[in-house]
């Protein structure tokens, strides 16, 4: 009874492991992705859906990430 127990509390925690590592890489917009969107954006057609200004406006007012110093 003690090793079922034993064996059940790993498995719970390396499912959870799994779905916080899943969860935390699987939303991540790629470059090519970003830069397609960005014109298709700038692309707009002025009779376009709220949800896509409202996209294009966040994605327009993001501040770029500061690329790391080289030493």
């Amino acid at each position: 009874m003690n090793k079922l127990l034993s064996a059940l509390v790993v498995a719970v925690f390396a499912t959870a492991s799994a779905g916080a590592f899943a969860a935390a890489h699987g939303g991540a917009m790629s470059d090519k992705e970003k830069a397609d969107k960005m014109a298709a954006c700038k692309k707009m057609d002025p009779k376009a859906d709220e949800k896509m200004k409202a996209e294009c406006k966040k994605m327009m007012e993001e501040k770029p990430m500061p690329m790391p110093e080289k030493k």
